[in-house]
């Protein structure tokens, strides 16, 4: 009997799960037992993703680095990095805009909509968190994201998921010391990271047995944890808007596949859809960053030279959902409280929302954080800001599990265009969980 393939196993997960949680809302109780003896099933399973992000970080860059041979390889590889992203996060927030300002969705929301919305979420823990982190952000210099950048303490850094960037730097910084020291004495630090790198990929195929079960328990969790359904339909212009913005995003990397690596577009999204399907349960591209890699690599053919840099940089700077979201966000706050929005402020939307971007944590929420730090930049009325908050808060969590799908499929594409443009792009090779089980056994 064929087994059934994994992405259909997961979507099963998640079909289920949600049904479960719609049911859940009407038992007595359902809440509580989802988050008793369900929910801390799909916790574990994203603690185990996120236990592995930073070594396998460390151990496929340091392989994709000392590999290379020639340090001009990599320059060529990161610059042309950071130009790709650049470009499609700025075709991210074109999309947002236009169609925000064809379909200006905030027209359609009633003063009484946008009083209990305020009531609901303006002193809300959530929304006053966002406005804080987004004040100390804002109040550090233009350079401070390259002060970040650098660990003053590796193993610090190493032991801090939300560090990912100084984890990068050091890595980087060893993998090129690897390389100016000589083949020969690198030898057995390249040869404990190569072994570390396969243990860690066959970690990702142990972890990922579990992922159907894992979204049943996520989803659950994110139905019965939903908002009011009314505030919901209020603002569900909005958030179609939001998805519609994605959706074209996702044709976008489709074509750019299609036309520059020559790859079905079809074949490059059903053998990215495990890694899609986790980043809409998790809303985090860092927790998904592991699965992500173990596709790109095994299912879709990018060299690991390529992969290596090209996602994990990506899960921090690349977040085209995100940034998408931004556009959007931010215009139909304006709209629904009557800010005129000029030429000269969407233009700025245009250049915060892709600074924003970079540096921005993978991590549920971030999104919210980015956008307190647009709005100001277009000067919106500060004592207005949790309101505006408040105004989208309700839908945040679903729409930030929407745009995750398409951050994660963003890196993918840019490893696929970066690894074409260098000749790293070759065949796939599947690694199965057990493939060497019969030696163990």
């Amino acid at each position: 009997m064929r087994k059934l393939e994994l992405h259909w196993q997961i979507l099963i997960g998640m079909l289920l799960g949600i049904v479960f949680g719609f049911v859940m809302t009407k038992v007595p109780a359902g809440k509580d037992i989802v988050s008793d003896w369900i929910q801390p099933l799909g916790a574990i399973f994203v603690k185990l993703l996120k236990l592995i992000a930073i070594p396998l970080i460390i151990a496929s860059l340091v392989k994709g680095i000392s590999d290379l041979k020639d340090i001009s390889k990599f320059r060529n590889i990161g610059l042309r990095t950071i130009g790709i992203y650049i470009l499609t996060t700025v075709v991210a927030i074109t999309i947002g805009l236009v169609l925000v300002n064809m379909l200006n969705p905030g027209a359609g929301i009633s003063e009484e909509t946008v009083a209990k919305l305020t009531e609901n979420y303006a002193n809300d823990a959530g929304v006053t968190s966002k406005l804080e982190e987004a004040s100390r952000q804002k109040d550090s210099g233009p350079l401070q994201f390259l002060v970040d950048m650098v660990p003053d303490n590796a193993i610090n850094a190493l032991g801090n998921n939300s560090a990912m960037l100084q984890v990068i730097f050091f890595t980087i910084f060893l993998g090129i010391s690897m390389l100016l020291i000589g083949e020969e004495k690198a030898r057995p630090l390249k040869d404990f990271f190569d072994s570390l790198n396969d243990v860690v990929l066959k970690m990702v195929d142990l972890i990922m047995l579990t992922a159907p079960y894992a979204v049943f328990s996520l989803l659950a969790a994110v139905v019965v944890s939903s908002s009011d359904p009314d505030l919901l339909l209020a603002l569900l212009k909005y958030a179609g808007v939001v998805v519609g913005g994605l959706f074209l995003m996702i044709v976008f990397y489709a074509i750019l596949v299609g036309t520059i690596t020559k790859k079905n577009p079809f074949w490059f999204l059903q053998q990215m859809s495990p890694a899609q399907l986790l980043a809409f349960s998790t809303s985090s591209s860092a927790a998904t960053l592991p699965v992500t890699m173990e596709r790109v690599e095994e299912h879709i053919g990018v060299d690991k030279e390529v992969s290596s840099f090209v996602l994990p940089v990506g899960a921090t700077i690349n977040m085209d959902g995100t940034s998408l979201y931004q556009g959007v966000a931010a215009v139909f706050i304006a709209q629904a409280l009557g800010f005129e929005l000029t030429l000269a402020n969407q233009l700025t939307i245009v250049l915060t929302a892709l600074l924003a971007s970079i540096g921005s944590a993978a991590v549920p929420g971030a999104g919210m954080v980015m956008l307190v730090i647009v709005l100001e930049a277009i000067e919106f009325p500060s004592d207005k800001l949790a309101i505006g908050l408040a105004l989208i808060f309700a839908v945040d969590r679903p729409l930030d599990m929407c745009r995750t799908v398409v951050n994660v499929t963003g890196d993918a594409t840019v490893s696929m265009l970066v690894a074409k443009s260098v000749g790293k792009l070759g065949e796939p090779d599947v690694k199965e969980w057990d493939d060497n089980y019969e030696d163990v056994k």
